[in-house]
C-alpha cells in the first residue's frame, strides 16, 4: 500500500532541539508545515523557531507520547535520543528513520557489528569490556589504535589514542570501566563525506563527496566538491546508497570516511539525520539536506541536489567570543558569504555556535573566502 503523503499545514514533530533542528525547523515553516520540539532544555536553537518547544526529559515517556499525539510524523536531529523515547514515539505517530536506525546508529559497536556484517569496509575493531579485552585487542590489531566509549561519542568525544601496549591499563582507566570499542590507527590521506536521503519509496538521491577538514575532533572546514578522483566518489556514493538500504533508512543519513594513503575507502562514521558537513546545502545547493529530511518523513518526492555553486563551509566555535562579541560586520563585507547563527545563549570553548558558508567560482576560491571571514571576525 502507498504511504500516505504528509502535506503542508501539518505538524511535524523533532526528538531534539539543537541547530540541525532549527535549521529543520526553518525549511520545515517555509514549505507550510508546523513544527513541535521535545527536549530537557528550554529556550534552544530549535525552539527559538518552532511552534511549540516542549520541555521534558528523554525519559518521560509519558510525555514524549504525549508529544507523539499531537504531530503526524516524529524525525531526529540528535541520534542520542535514548531507543526507549524513540519507541514510545513510534506508539502514537509515525517515526522516520525508524528508532532500530537510530538504535543501530548511536553506539559505536552496534554500529560496527552492523558494517562488518554486511560487507562494508572499515578498519579493524575489536569490542572492549575489560583490561583483558584490550591488551588482547591491542596484539591482534596492532599497538597503535584509538580506544572510544561504545555509546553516546560524538565529535571526538570519548576517545583515547593508543602509541604501545604500555599505555593499556592508563587508558582503561581513563574510561571508568565502559564498554569501549578499539579501532585499528589508519594512515589517511584525507576525510571525506556522503550525504544521502532515501525516500519512503525508496527513492535515493546524494550530494556528492565532500572533504573535510578537522580541528581538535570537529569538523572545522568543509569544500564542496571534494578534491577525490570520479572513481573515488562513485564507490562512496555507491556505499552510501547500500548503507541507506540496509538499514533501510527514510529521511537523511551521512557516511564519513578516512581515503587511506593507499586510495581505499574505509567508513568512519555514520549519522543517521542532516550532518555538518552538509550545511553547506542550505545555501549552495536547489534543495537542502533539512528540506529533504522533511520531505522524507512526509513521504513526498525528494528535491534536487544540484550544486548551483561550488562551495564551503567553515564552522564557527565558542572561542571566537573569547575577547568579545566577533566583528559580524566586518565579515559581512564579503559578497559571496552566508552567516548562520544557532541562537545559543552562551559561548564556551568547542562548542559550535554557527557557521559560515561561502560562494565561489571554484571550491578553492569557497574555501578561502570562509577562511577569510572567520579571520574577520576576531575583535
Amino acid at each position: 500500500m502507498t504511504p500516505r503523503v504528509i502535506l503542508p499545514g501539518a505538524t511535524v514533530g523533532v526528538l531534539g532541539s539543537g541547530q540541525l533542528g532549527r535549521m529543520f525547523a526553518i525549511a520545515a515553516r517555509r514549505m507550510g508545515y508546523r513544527v513541535h520540539t521535545f527536549s530537557p532544555d528550554t529556550d534552544t536553537p530549535t525552539g527559538q523557531v518552532a511552534d511549540l518547544e516542549i520541555v521534558a526529559p528523554y525519559e518521560d515517556l509519558d510525555a514524549v507520547r504525549r508529544f507523539a499525539r499531537q504531530v503526524r510524523v516524529v524525525t531526529f536531529e540528535f541520534e542520542n535520543v535514548p531507543a526507549e523515547t524513540a519507541a514510545a514515539a513510534a506508539e502514537c505517530s509515525q517515526v522516520r528513520p525508524r528508532g532500530e536506525v537510530l538504535h543501530t546508529t548511536q553506539n559505536r559497536l552496534r554500529e560496527k557489528n552492523f558494517l562488518a556484517s554486511n560487507g562494508f569496509p572499515l578498519a579493524p575493531f575489536r569490542p572492549v569490556r575489560s583490561l583483558e579485552d584490550l591488551t588482547r585487542g591491542l596484539a591482534e590489531i596492532g599497538p597503535k589504535a584509538i580506544l572510544k566509549t561504545a555509546g553516546f561519542g560524538y565529535d571526538g568525544k570519548g576517545q583515547i589514542k593508543i602509541h604501545a601496549l604500555s599505555a593499556a591499563e592508563e587508558a582503561w582507566r581513563r574510561m571508568n570501566g565502559q564498554e569501549c570499542v578499539l579501532e585499528s590507527w589508519i594512515e589517511f590521506e584525507k576525510e571525506v563525506s556522503v550525504v544521502a536521503v532515501r525516500g519512503v519509496d525508496g527513492s535515493f538521491v546524494h550530494y556528492g563527496v565532500v572533504e573535510n577538514d578537522h580541528k581538535n575532533h570537529i569538523l572545522d572546514i568543509t569544500r564542496a566538491p571534494g578534491r577525490v578522483s570520479p572513481e573515488l566518489a562513485a564507490e562512496a556514493i555507491e556505499i552510501g546508497r547500500a548503507v541507506l538500504e540496509k538499514l533501510d533508512v527514510v529521511g537523511v543519513l551521512c557516511v564519513e570516511f578516512f581515503v587511506t594513503t593507499s586510495g581505499k575507502l574505509l567508513i568512519n562514521e555514520l549519522a543517521p539525520r542532516p550532518h555538518n558537513s552538509g550545511h553547506f546545502t542550505f545555501d549552495a545547493c536547489v534543495t537542502s539536506q533539512f528540506e529533504q529530511q522533511l520531505r522524507a518523513a512526509c513521504g513526498l518526492p525528494l528535491g534536487s541536489t544540484e550544486l548551483l555553486r561550488p562551495a564551503a563551509m567553515s564552522n564557527l566555535m565558542g572561542d571566537l567570543w573569547d575577547h568579545g562579541e566577533p566583528n559580524w560586520a566586518a565579515a559581512l563585507t564579503l559578497p559571496n558569504l552566508k552567516l548562520h547563527l544557532y541562537g545559543k545563549m552562551s559561548a564556551r570553548p568547542g562548542r559550535k555556535m554557527g557557521h559560515l558558508t561561502a560562494l565561489g567560482e571554484t571550491a578553492d576560491d569557497a574555501v578561502a573566502t570562509a577562511i577569510a571571514a572567520r579571520n574577520l571576525l576576531l575583535p
